[in-house]
């Protein structure tokens, strides 16, 4: 039954019978909500034939993905072992590199304290013969500032006899 055929239904009428108009009314409704649910029954149908397909798809793809799973396992497992073997390697190379460092180190270390010591000598050495410029230049003020005053006293004596003369 169709829409079509409720809308195309027609009833004996009778003396006293049902109200055509109410009767055609009603019919009208009852066919509009039937093909309603007849183009929801399709749709669903489509959608159902949809998800079967997508079931079955998404089933071929787990299977796949199960075997890609398992030989990831395995090729996992193998680059787990290589990674191990390249880290050991990578680590005795480390130890080699370091310990040639610190041996570079250690010898340079030496060196710096040698350094060191020689530039505090020098120091020593630079301070006496400051202190020896220093003092030098001391007497040799104190020497002068003597002259000075001699030759203050002589100018204080010049000036005394240019007055008196």
């Amino acid at each position: 039954m169709t829409p079509l055929d409720i809308l195309q239904h027609k009833f004996k009428i009778s003396f006293r019978g049902f109200d055509v108009r109410e009767v055609d009314g009603f019919l009208e409704d009852i066919a509009d909500a039937f093909q309603l649910l007849m183009n929801e029954n399709e749709t669903l149908k489509n959608e159902i034939d949809k998800l079967k397909q997508d079931i079955q798809k998404h089933l071929s793809r787990e299977e796949t993905f199960k075997l890609a799973l398992l030989n990831s396992q395995s090729v996992l497992e193998q680059m787990k072992d290589n990674a191990q073997k390249s880290a050991e390697v990578i680590i005795a190379d480390a130890e080699v590199k370091a310990e040639k460092i610190l041996s570079r180190t250690s010898n340079r270390l030496v060196q710096l304290q040698e350094d060191i010591s020689e530039l505090k000598r020098q120091r020593i050495q630079l301070e006496v013969r400051i202190a020896s410029v220093i003092e030098a230049h001391s007497k040799l003020l104190d020497m002068g500032r003597g002259e000075q005053k001699a030759m203050d006293e002589e100018d204080a004596k010049v000036k005394l006899f240019a007055q008196s003369v």
